[in-house]
């Protein structure tokens, strides 16, 4: 692409580079020059514009961006039409976004004219919602990194999708010691109830119960039995070693304890573990103490 001040004589059929204001209005920047835009310059008296010529072998901004957008794009997301050099991808379902982060910083690698830029990985979006942008910086990029762009955008699975929530059972297992008020326990209901409510899960089932191995055992067994998709545990006193009390509880009930302990905060004694039902997994989470709390926090993530 060429770019530069040029005069008037060699500049029809390039692109306006900066914005000229004439009395009859502005020409804009990105225009294509016209026969009729140099007569009008030269009447009143402009010598010279910055502008852009395209080469041979160059994509306009548009076009650009809109190949790339369609290579990038997976399901639940969808892309309107380019404007600027532009083109915004949307979600086109409740979910949430997956980003292929290697792929998409390789892509971001490939030329200075060519940017995408995300939601981050995992963030819960809604119809409608702007989940991705491809933005072509200059008014064209040359078709071979166009190519490559659009390559690495579509080979190795979605750059940018939505994953639909499933709808899915939740049963909620509480622990209780002498002075646990039931107010703070009718809360952590609401709690996890709205948090469910979000991603399109329902609270179907609650216990409340001691803060025993016994206990826990009994009630995870239950929620399992009864055919929920997930069982959380809320214990009344933390989780400080996956030998306490709750991770022992559903060990005792035939779980088995994954992980203990995330690099999130607050929220970093989350419980990770998992019952098997009939040959199919059922996830079973021990809740973080701030999981009662409805400000965002490790529990969401």
């Amino acid at each position: 692409m060429i770019f530069g001040r040029m005069p008037l004589d060699e500049v029809e059929g390039a692109i306006l580079a900066h914005s000229v204001r004439t009395p009859s209005g502005a020409l804009k920047k990105g225009r294509k020059i016209s026969a009729q835009d140099i007569l009008h310059l030269k009447e009143i008296g402009v010598e010279y514009v910055v502008a852009a010529r395209l080469d041979a072998d160059d994509v306009p901004e548009d076009e650009a961006a809109t190949r790339i957008a369609m290579a990038a794009r997976g399901s639940g997301v969808n892309f309107a039409a380019a404007f600027t050099g532009r083109c915004n991808l949307f979600a086109e379902t409740r979910g949430l976004m997956v980003v292929d982060a290697a792929r998409l910083d390789a892509l971001n690698m490939i030329d200075e004219a060519i940017t995408i830029a995300t939601l981050p990985a995992y963030e819960p979006v809604e119809p409608k919602q702007m989940a991705a942008t491809v933005k072509i910086i200059p008014f064209a990029a040359p078709e071979q990194a166009v190519a490559e762009a659009e390559h690495l955008a579509r080979d190795g699975g979605s750059l940018v999708r939505v994953a639909p929530f499933e709808r899915k059972t939740v049963g909620l297992v509480m622990t209780q010691l002498p002075g646990t008020k039931p107010s703070v326990l009718d809360n952590t209901v609401k709690t996890v109830s709205d948090r469910l409510t979000g991603i399109d899960a329902t609270l179907a089932h609650e216990s409340r119960v001691e803060h025993t191995e016994a206990a826990i055992a009994e009630a995870v067994s239950e929620h399992v039995q009864s055919g929920d998709d997930l069982v959380l545990v809320s214990g009344a006193s933390a989780v400080v070693d996956r030998r306490d009390v709750v991770p022992a509880g559903v060990e005792a009930a035939g779980g088995t304890i994954e992980h203990f302990g995330m690099p999130v905060d607050p929220g970093n004694l989350l419980l990770l573990g998992h019952i098997d039902r009939n040959g199919a997994s059922v996830p079973v989470l021990g809740m973080p103490g701030c999981a009662r709390s409805p400000k965002l926090n490790g529990f969401d993530w």
